[in-house]
C-alpha cells in the first residue's frame, strides 16, 4: 500500500476512496494467512495532533497496514500539501461496509467496546438487516480495564476462542489503537479495525452529525455547538496546532523543493 501513501507529520495516510479501502481489507481477509492480522485505523486532525505528544500513539498509528482519512482537515491538508485526497473514509462507514461485505463473503465479525448494551444492540442491528452476517461474538469490558490483568487476559481469551475474521475496536482514541498494537498482532483474526463511537451511534445511544454537515465538512461544529464544553479544547485549541502543523510541514516541503514528492516519506516508515 506504501505507493498511495502520504506522511503527515510522520504519520502515514492512505489515500483510497471507501470502496477502494473496503475491497482491500475484504481481499485480504479472504486470503488470509497466519501472519500479522491487518490492522486498520482512521487518523483525523485530533488524533495527529494527539500523535505528536504521545509518543506510543504515534507508534501505534505508524503500525496500520491502513489508515484512512476520517476526518475533512485530512482531505484539506493532503490537497495543501500536494497528495490530494478524493474523499474522507470515516470509521463508522467503514466499519458497516466491512461487515455488509463480510457478511456476503461468509466472513466472521466481533464487536469489542463501546457503551454498555451497544455492541449487542448494533449486532442485532446488522443481524436483522443483514441476514447472512455472523457474529463472533461482543464484549463491553468496564471501565479502566487496562489497568486490570484479569480482564485484559480474559478479553484476549474471548478473542483468541472466537477467532474473527474481522475484529472492530471500540475504545476509543487513543486507547483502542494502543491496544491494537500491542495485542492484535498476536491474536488469531484476520483483521482490526478502530471504530470510536461507531456502535454507540448505530445502536441510537449517541446522535451522529446530520449527513448534510458531513458534505460540507462542518461535522465538527456541529459538534461544537451541541457540547460546547467537552469539545471546546479538541476543536478550537486542536484545530489551531493542527493547523500548525500542516503550515509547517508545508514551509519545510515548499523550502526542500519536495512538495507533493512521496520521496519525502521517512524511509523507516515504508511498507
Amino acid at each position: 500500500m506504501s505507493s498511495t501513501r502520504f506522511f503527515l507529520h510522520g504519520i502515514p495516510i492512505d489515500k483510497f476512496s471507501l470502496s477502494e479501502a473496503v475491497d482491500r481489507v475484504i481481499h485480504a481477509l479472504e486470503h488470509r494467512t497466519p501472519l500479522k492480522p491487518l490492522l486498520i485505523m482512521g487518523p483525523n486532525a485530533q488524533l495527529i495532533t494527539l500523535a505528536d505528544s504521545q509518543p506510543r500513539f504515534a507508534a501505534a498509528l505508524r503500525s496500520a497496514d491502513l489508515n484512512v482519512p476520517d476526518g475533512i482537515s485530512i482531505v484539506l491538508a493532503s490537497r495543501i500539501l500536494g497528495h490530494p485526497i478524493a474523499e474522507r473514509v470515516t470509521g463508522g462507514d467503514l466499519m458497516e461496509q466491512l461487515c455488509i461485505e463480510a457478511a456476503r463473503h461468509n466472513l466472521s465479525v466481533f464487536f469489542l467496546g463501546g457503551l454498555p448494551e451497544a455492541a449487542e444492540k448494533t449486532a442485532c442491528k446488522f443481524q436483522t438487516q443483514y441476514p447472512r452476517f455472523r457474529l463472533a461474538g461482543t464484549y463491553c469490558p468496564p471501565r479502566g480495564f487496562e489497568s486490570d490483568p484479569f480482564e485484559c487476559t480474559r478479553i484476549r481469551k474471548q478473542i483468541s476462542q472466537a477467532k474473527p475474521d474481522l475484529l472492530c475496536v471500540a475504545f476509543g482514541a487513543p486507547k483502542q489503537e494502543i491496544w491494537m498494537h500491542d495485542n492484535c498482532p498476536t491474536l488469531p483474526i484476520g483483521a482490526a479495525i478502530s471504530v470510536g463511537a461507531a456502535f454507540d451511534t448505530q445502536a441510537g445511544l449517541r446522535r451522529r452529525a446530520p449527513q448534510w454537515t458531513h458534505r460540507i465538512g462542518c461535522e465538527w461544529l456541529y459538534r461544537l455547538v451541541r457540547e460546547p464544553r467537552r469539545l471546546w479544547r479538541r476543536y478550537l485549541i486542536g484545530n489551531t496546532h493542527f493547523l500548525w502543523i500542516v503550515a509547517r510541514q508545508y514551509g519545510r516541503e515548499l523550502f526542500t523543493g519536495h512538495h507533493g514528492d512521496r520521496s519525502l516519506a521517512p524511509s523507516t516508515m515504508q511498507r
